[in-house]
């Protein structure tokens, strides 16, 4: 009796996955027939072999072939040679370039995490600029960079703690419930600004300060 077995994949699933996809499929057939017959299984992947042997793999359809090899012992999964006149290997190689043109769909098997993360990415990155635009947060770094970009500014540590203001300045740590006072030692209100434009303990490093906005 000959069983036949082909399906279509997502165009975005790898040919690691379908391979592991014929074998889960080919052994749940096999735990299915008398106890008394032995089942051998000949892959030509050697990498999917080695992840249905793997115990720690967290791979699902892994897991899954895994749990019906222990369970049926019977069935005996080995390599053959890709491309070397075996009769079922060879049909099995028509079957699955056949299902890329005309396969029923199969959805069970995932996703790969790379191709979801690069979806999130894109996602992400459409929306990216609307958030900048529209946020309530880093206004101040917004009055500087008012527009999103994944190159590098070259900032060095200072100037990320001077713009963003976020360090060990006493306003900042009363902000986050770091500290109970947000004065400086000199009495004015301790800001990154402050420190770089007024503080006393500070003159010898002291900046022009900005000139008020005339819309304040």
């Amino acid at each position: 009796m000959a069983y036949q077995w082909s399906a279509k994949l997502n165009d975005n699933n790898t040919v690691f996955q379908a391979e592991l996809t014929a074998l889960h499929e080919r052994v749940i057939y096999a735990s299915h027939m008398p106890n008394h017959n032995t089942s051998k299984i000949h892959v030509d992947n050697r990498a999917s072999i080695m992840a249905s042997s793997n115990s720690k793999s967290t791979n699902e359809t892994v897991r899954k072939i895994l749990k019906i090899l222990l369970s049926n012992p019977r069935i005996k999964v080995s390599w053959v040679k890709a491309h070397a006149g075996n009769i079922g290997n060879e049909r099995a190689d028509q079957l699955a370039k056949d299902a890329t043109q005309h396969g029923q769909p199969y959805s069970h098997t995932k996703l790969p995490k790379l191709h979801i993360k690069s979806l999130l990415r894109k996602r992400m990155l459409e929306e990216w600029p609307t958030l900048w635009n529209n946020g309530d947060t880093g206004r101040k770094i917004y009055n500087i960079m008012p527009s999103v970009s994944l190159r590098p500014t070259n900032w060095i540590r200072e100037d990320v703690i001077f713009f963003s203001q976020h360090g060990p300045f006493p306003a900042y740590l009363k902000r986050f419930h770091l500290s109970d006072s947000d004065y400086c030692s000199c009495g004015g209100i301790g800001t990154a600004l402050h420190y770089a434009t007024e503080c006393i303990y500070t003159v010898s490093s002291h900046m022009r300060k900005p000139a008020p906005n005339k819309n304040d």
